[in-house]
């Protein structure tokens, strides 16, 4: 692992239980709700949760539609004994082809998003009816270059993975003991069918955490690209994703 992106698992552990803890007991809820995937982000947060208020307080979703796959019902089924949450199962099909029916189809973005935003819908349903909090799953690497949909799985109350990027989610959950069949899997959001995040990105996210976490740190894209020894375009790319997702990062923009 680059060395830049080192980190102490057991402290962050530590003080992400305590950021859950402490913000549910704040907030009066009797809980919180994660929408699970069957991927590693997700996993990595129930998993966090967890540990934090205890089972009987964490809710799990499963929200499959149309282009879920076996693989991913196979692994939030893993992910729910190895926790010992059960997770329920919400089918979003029919109702994101009400909205079809309704508007018309689109292009496949604008239908992914659509489907990241129904989810969100059922997941502050539940919030509201059980009194509890939205936790997200969304990783730094994500946040930063707005890979991610606004007011869709960018919402929620509370997000404990947005300090870590891709990288870091991975070797957290090696450390976690998460079951190797989720961490290995080909990051996805499923937002289409085929979809996957470092095809659509144009880049792998060992490469990406490298800059990022370099232009965080206040480096020159130049001296980001000699250093990692990557193309200057490639770095230029990645920037420039940074600062044209800004507005998904902020509260709406006023005068």
């Amino acid at each position: 692992m680059d060395p830049l992106l080192a980190f102490d698992e057991a402290a962050f552990v530590k003080s992400a239980t305590e950021f859950i803890r402490r913000k549910v007991e704040s907030s009066g809820a009797r809980g919180v709700v994660v929408g699970v995937s069957g991927g590693v982000d997700s996993s990595v947060t129930a998993t966090l949760c967890v540990k934090a208020i205890g089972s009987n307080r964490v809710l799990l979703l499963f929200m499959p539609d149309e282009i879920t796959t076996e693989e991913d019902r196979r692994c939030v089924s893993l992910l729910s004994q190895w926790l010992g949450v059960e997770v329920r199962e919400v089918p979003i099909t029919t109702t994101v082809y009400a909205f079809f029916d309704l508007l018309g189809r689109a292009d496949r973005v604008t239908e992914g998003n659509l489907r990241a935003r129904v989810r969100m819908v059922v997941l502050y349903w539940f919030a509201n009816r059980e009194r509890r909090l939205v936790v997200g799953t969304s990783n730094r690497s994500e946040w930063l270059t707005g890979y991610f949909t606004k007011y869709g799985d960018g919402a929620s109350d509370l997000a404990p993975l947005l300090t870590l990027y891709k990288t870091q989610v991975w070797q957290l959950a090696r450390w976690l003991g998460i079951p190797e069949f989720i961490v290995n899997r080909t990051p996805s959001a499923r937002l289409w069918s085929g979809q996957e995040d470092e095809r659509e990105l144009g880049i792998r996210y060992t490469i990406l955490d490298s800059v990022l976490v370099r232009w965080e740190r206040g480096y020159d894209p130049k001296a980001i690209a000699s250093e990692i020894e990557a193309p200057l375009h490639v770095v230029d790319r990645i920037v420039k994703l940074v600062q044209s997702s800004s507005h998904k990062r902020q509260l709406p923009q006023h005068l």
